[in-house]
């Protein structure tokens, strides 16, 4: 069962939405954040509140890589997949990943420290292969650079190789239109 603070703080995140459905991703993001992973009785909170039920909240917690069905170790590794990761060396690094950390795809270090998950397109493919490591990026790996990832976490519980979490360029960048970016070239 949630807190009522979380079921206070999942239903005025409801209120932002004109259909109760479409609050299932930050929902879930606040039950997670309350339990450490989504736990059977979170995600029966989370239908309950969205007037859905378990197995439409379950279809989208497995479908998206940052929630997590069983508590996941202190720093959870994603290493991309896609195509661009992959011709730049990503199924390297995960072997390399797996054979140092003793552990395959799914799984958690036996002391709690590490999970090692994929992941779909984590929008870095000009700096590939990569890693998400919780909320930071690390971005043009080498094993040697793995290798530093995790001495450091371990040891420092942070590593100055992270490129910090993403940002969105939309943040960064003012919204423009079509028209207006039609405009000033056409003035060019």
């Amino acid at each position: 069962m949630l807190s009522e603070a979380a079921q206070s703080e999942i239903r005025e995140i409801i209120q932002r939405y004109p259909v109760k459905r479409s609050a299932i991703l930050p929902a879930l993001w606040v039950a997670q954040r309350e339990c450490g992973y989504l736990t059977e009785e979170a995600m029966r909170s989370v239908g309950k509140l969205l007037e859905l039920n378990t197995t439409q909240v379950y279809e989208v917690a497995t479908f998206y890589t940052m929630f997590h069905l069983k508590s996941p170790g202190k720093y959870v590794l994603q290493v991309c997949r896609t195509l661009p990761c992959a011709l730049s060396g990503a199924f390297d690094i995960l072997r390399h990943l797996k054979d140092r950390l003793e552990i395959d795809v799914g799984e958690t270090t036996a002391d709690g420290l590490f999970t090692l998950k994929t992941a779909e397109c984590l929008a870095s493919c000009g700096t590939a292969p990569m890693m998400l490591v919780n909320e930071d990026y690390y971005e043009n790996l080498t094993l040697q650079k793995v290798d530093r990832v995790l001495k450091d976490l371990a040891e420092q519980g942070r590593c100055s190789l992270a490129s910090g979490p993403f940002i969105s360029p939309a943040l960064n960048n003012p919204p423009h239109n079509g028209r207006e970016a039609a405009s000033n070239t056409l003035k060019e």
